[in-house]
């Protein structure tokens, strides 16, 4: 199934709360192992994942600091 959206962080806002990696239905957001400049990991997508993101909307609905965008192709 090709990608119908593609999700875009704001990684230096990102306070790692894993509520994205938890709503996502097809599973492609992690916390990356990185730390951003305020010291949290951040959400990322899993590597090799970009072409699975439904642009369901989700993560970002769901992200209180409005770190998450979901452009759709």
């Amino acid at each position: 199934m090709a990608a119908r959206g593609k999700v875009v962080f704001d990684s230096e806002r990102c306070k790692g709360c894993e509520l994205c990696v938890n709503v996502c239905p097809v599973h492609i957001i992690e916390l990356s192992k990185e730390l951003n400049s305020k010291g949290y990991n951040y959400s990322q997508i899993k590597n090799g994942s970009d072409d699975k993101c439904i642009a369901c909307g989700f993560c970002g609905m769901t992200c209180p600091d409005f770190v998450i965008k979901v452009e759709k192709l």
